[in-house]
């Protein structure tokens, strides 16, 4: 592995990869990429794998968080926090939706001081990286669109039944059809859409597979090195001026190597990593790092706070014929997704030989439907079931943008995701979970998710141990605002469910029985306010949008240098103003298109395309 490079980028994800894969077109230009994990998983190119990618040490960071004013349902009330950890980082274990947000998001964030980062600076990013492939199943602004792009960004194919239905009905009840990704959002009654995904073919478009893989990583000039753990940052100089010179890392074997950085430092480790690595190598709360043990290189007290992130509440309805049963989906991944212990077939392929002929009819539709997914990118696989959304004003406040999101869930998921993704004991959901969420049960997850929370967390270091996992306080709901946000989202997604129903078979509203006899509901019931605050004090959950804890201002200036250092940059969704009103993988890519255009004009690199000029 080389010892020295121009640039030293931190973590391979939605981010990260973008910027070693834009800086590395140069030849001139040595980039060397560090990322704890490794390769992606053959599983991860499957959408509706998603759930077996989250709770696996191999992909998953595996944190887990202090929630707050919630998570009293959660296993021992912690949430969980899934952090991608592989080539790719989290747009390897998201759920895909290619969301931008609202440009009211960006020009708040200029207005706020954040300079060249409104709408109008930040779209041509966005379509820098986009190579959708435009469907007749969604309207398009096609103005503010690339279909030459390395991101894959396309729609299911075919459209899901229970997808189409929330949409039907969400035009219904007033909001109306649209690009959410256009310049139009729709005003105060908002846009509803089935998802843009990063889908191409069918397959997952993580930033590895749409900006690394194949020519960008065999490049003699990029250096990828996997299974290597940033522990810190190493400066040059005293306190007051310092200069990156370069990180540190663990490697898998337990040892300790360095690279050396002529350049820059980039920290693109995410909203939980690179304030963790930035206070691990002395740049953080005085106080706090003093506390650890840390020697204190500067005194920045922002480092870790203003934590943002949305958090949902899942409406849980039986839904006969609409939703999508578990063992469907296991079909549809394949014989493998169907063995013991949790399937019908042997747990050893090599027993398959005697299976009695209604296993082997099932077997062989299984491979039917996977080879029909590999080589077509059509069928159930191609789906996360994570596949429509909608945004709207609540009225609430937050006028420059939508600040409620509704999605669907055209599935109910099973136990066992209910035990290990979810972190809740299905036994106390539920009366009885074999028939609620068993394998042919057929459910449907609405989602209620206020996107523009006023409730604040922060990330601090547990231990001045490089390796331990960090202090992760999320603080939801502890400002009584987002609980009013929450209130009316559920409102307004009961009222789209009740639109379903109109053409669909939609069961009552599943409540847990304990909270059910606290609030005096009973099924069938339209639940008041008061449950719907213990419903969410209980079991709502992360969406997975942490972001702001490096942000522009406060931690970083607007070109994403850190304050008062030379030579180290933080280019990931920590360094957003404020999280933007929808789910955050497609502004993280965004960031790492303007932070590779930011580095190239600094350090004159010839990247392969400029499009700065298009933007103020």
């Amino acid at each position: 592995m080389p010892d020295s490079a121009d640039f030293v980028v931190v973590g391979a994800g939605s981010a990260g990869a973008v910027i070693a894969a834009r800086l590395s077109e140069d030849p001139d230009v040595r980039v060397v990429l560090i990322e704890a994990g490794g390769r992606p998983p053959a599983a991860e190119l499957m959408p509706a794998a998603c759930p077996v990618l989250q709770v696996n040490p191999e992909t998953d960071w595996m944190l887990t968080a202090d929630a707050g004013g919630c998570g009293r349902g959660l296993r021992g009330g912690r949430m969980m926090v899934p952090r991608g950890k592989m080539l790719g980082g989290s747009s390897g274990i998201n759920y895909m939706a290619y969301v931008r947000g609202h440009p009211g998001d960006f020009d708040a964030w200029a207005a706020g001081g954040a300079d060249g980062w409104s709408y109008d600076d930040v779209l041509p990013y966005f379509t820098k990286s986009e190579g959708l492939v435009p469907s007749e199943a969604i309207p398009l602004d096609l103005e503010v669109h690339n279909t030459e792009g390395p991101l894959g960004v396309s729609v299911r194919n075919p459209v899901v039944p229970g997808a189409q239905a929330f949409v039907d009905a969400a035009v219904a009840t007033g909001i109306p059809l649209g690009d959410y990704n256009g310049r139009d959002r729709g005003g105060a009654a908002g846009v509803v859409s089935l998802f843009q995904t990063t889908t191409r073919d069918g397959k997952r478009a993580s930033t590895y597979h749409a900006f690394l893989e194949g020519e960008p990583e065999q490049r003699p000039n990029l250096t990828i090195v996997t299974a290597a753990q940033a522990t810190r940052v190493l400066f040059s100089g005293e306190p007051g001026a310092l200069r990156a010179t370069g990180v540190e890392y663990a490697t898998a074997d337990g040892g300790t190597e360095v690279v050396e950085a002529g350049r820059e430092v980039i920290l693109c480790a995410g909203a939980v990593g690179s304030p963790q690595l930035l206070m691990l190598s002395g740049v953080g709360p005085r106080e706090h790092l003093e506390s650890l043990g840390i020697q204190v290189l500067a005194d920045a007290p922002e480092v870790g706070r203003h934590l943002k992130d949305h958090l949902h509440l899942g409406l849980m309805f039986p839904a006969p014929g609409l939703g999508v049963s578990m063992a469907a989906m296991g079909v549809a991944m394949g014989p493998d997704a169907l063995r013991a212990p949790a399937g019908p077939l042997p747990a050893d392929p090599a027993e398959d030989a005697s299976l009695p002929p209604e296993l082997q009819g099932l077997k062989a539709e299984a491979e039917r439907q996977l080879t029909e997914w590999f080589t077509t990118g059509r069928g159930l696989a191609s789906s996360s079931l994570y596949d429509a959304g909608a945004w709207f004003s609540s009225g609430l406040g937050d006028e420059h943008t939508h600040d409620v999101q509704l999605a669907i869930f055209v599935c109910g998921y099973n136990p066992d995701i209910w035990n290990g993704v979810l972190s809740v004991d299905p036994a106390e959901y539920f009366d009885d979970p074999a028939i609620a969420v068993g394998p042919t049960a057929e459910n449907l997850f609405v989602l209620a998710n206020p996107v523009q929370p006023h409730s604040e967390g922060e990330i601090r270091l547990a231990s001045a141990d490089p390796l331990a996992a960090p202090d992760i306080r999320m603080n939801y709901l502890t400002d009584p605002h987002d609980l009013a946000v929450m209130t009316a989202a559920v409102r307004r997604a009961l009222d789209v469910v009740t639109e379903m129903g109109r053409a669909h078979e939609i069961g009552d509203l599943l409540v847990p029985r304990r909270l059910a006899e606290k609030h005096g509901f009973t099924a069938g019931d339209v639940p008041s306010d008061g449950l719907i605050e213990d419903l969410a004090r209980h079991y709502a959950f992360t969406v997975y949008h942490l972001t702001s804890t490096c942000r522009i201002g406060s931690v970083v200036d607007p070109q994403l240098r850190v304050l008062g250092i030379d030579g180290l940059r933080v280019a990931d969704a920590s360094v957003m103003p404020n999280v933007v009103s929808g789910n955050t993988n497609a502004a993280s890519i965004m960031i790492g298109e303007k932070a590779a255009e930011l580095l190239a004009t600094d350090h004159g690199v010839a990247l392969a395309e400029f499009v700065a000029s298009h933007s103020a």
